[in-house]
């Protein structure tokens, strides 16, 4: 896994935790727990983790499962979903359609953060990691069976929405809390570097997304809109399992434990950040505006832009994003 990451995103890593975290001290201190307790406790006689680079791997699998559903999407739209569920419109129209249920993510991830981190600090980090790996598990391979506007209507677009604000709320519990999960394992020293791992995730499920779409779409045509794409929506649910299995064998959030066993959590954990870390929360959302924006043109805008645009086929517009995900991930690793 990673052995090391440029100084600039340990700290941001660092920076957006402790932000995230209203028993936070210290960005060099104890993070979220008030007695400074250094995490990082041995292993349990029932075999679950509180090893701090197990817990860290367990995120950063756990980030890229959520982020290759979550990325599955963002190329759908772009190559069959307009076809698939917006046949009555012309072609601009229907790919804009599509594009916007991408979109409509946006709006349910910042949601999904807020209340995931709430029922987190008040009931379980890992409780809701697992209820967040299932969410998106069960609307990604949801998608892959809907039937299409041919089939049941005006049903088909809504179902396809409301299964999409059900990925953006999921993947927005997802990353806050598997940060937390790794930081609070790691001893005070480490907490940076191990909070840096879930980010590694988000590459790592670009390039899977990526290379699986190539795959399937290297089918004929007509099979690859009829029925072809639906493959990546559906091989989902097998990593989805392989990371329920790595979850559910970690351990609860040490420094969570003994923040609730001297009665110090608060009772309104995203009021108390908002009181509190109001000018750095606002700091780290403008830091990220500029590069996601990039991040997403790249990614998604891209693959609709490239073929129309220049000689480029689909099939390499998608191996030259999974080889920019490819390189983004050993940058963050090396």
């Amino acid at each position: 896994m990673c052995l090391g990451h440029d100084r600039s995103e340990v700290r941001e890593a660092e920076g957006l935790t402790m932000m995230s975290d209203p028993y936070a001290t210290s960005p060099h201190g104890s993070g979220g727990n008030p007695t400074g307790s250094s995490g990082g406790n041995p292993a349990r006689k029932d075999g679950a983790s509180t090893n701090p680079a197990k817990v860290a791997f367990a995120s950063f699998i756990g980030t890229t499962v959520e982020w290759y559903d979550y990325f599955l999407f963002g190329t759908a739209a772009v190559l069959v979903l307009n076809e698939q569920f917006f046949p009555s419109l012309d072609p601009l129209a229907g790919q804009l359609a599509s594009l916007s249920t991408f979109a409509v993510a946006f709006v349910a991830r910042p949601l999904g953060g807020l209340i995931f981190g709430h029922f987190g600090d008040k009931l379980s980090r890992k409780s809701m990691l697992v209820l967040s790996l299932l969410m998106m598990g069960v609307a990604t391979f949801a998608i892959g069976l809907l039937p299409g506007y041919d089939t049941i209507g005006v049903a088909a677009p809504i179902l396809l929405v409301l299964l999409r604000v059900a990925q953006g709320f999921g993947v927005g519990g997802e990353w806050g809390g598997a940060v937390l999960m790794a930081v609070e394992h790691a001893p005070p020293h480490k907490k940076a570097f191990y909070g840096s791992w879930p980010q590694s995730g988000v590459p790592a499920g670009s390039v899977l997304s990526s290379l699986v779409f190539f795959l399937v779409q290297l089918m004929p045509n007509d099979q690859f809109m009829s029925w072809g794409w639906r493959i990546p929506f559906l091989i989902s649910a097998v990593l989805v399992l392989i990371g329920l299995f790595i979850r559910l064998r970690l351990t609860e959030s040490p420094e969570l434990a003994e923040v609730k066993e001297k009665e110090r959590v608060a009772s309104l954990p995203a009021f108390e950040m908002l009181r509190t870390s109001k000018k750095s929360l606002l700091i780290g959302i403008f830091c990220l505006v500029g590069s996601n924006t990039l991040f997403y043109i790249a990614s998604v805008y891209l693959l609709s832009y490239a073929p129309a645009a220049t000689s480029l086929d689909r099939g390499q517009v998608l191996l030259a994003i999974a080889i920019g995900a490819a390189l983004a991930l050993i940058h963050r690793c090396g």
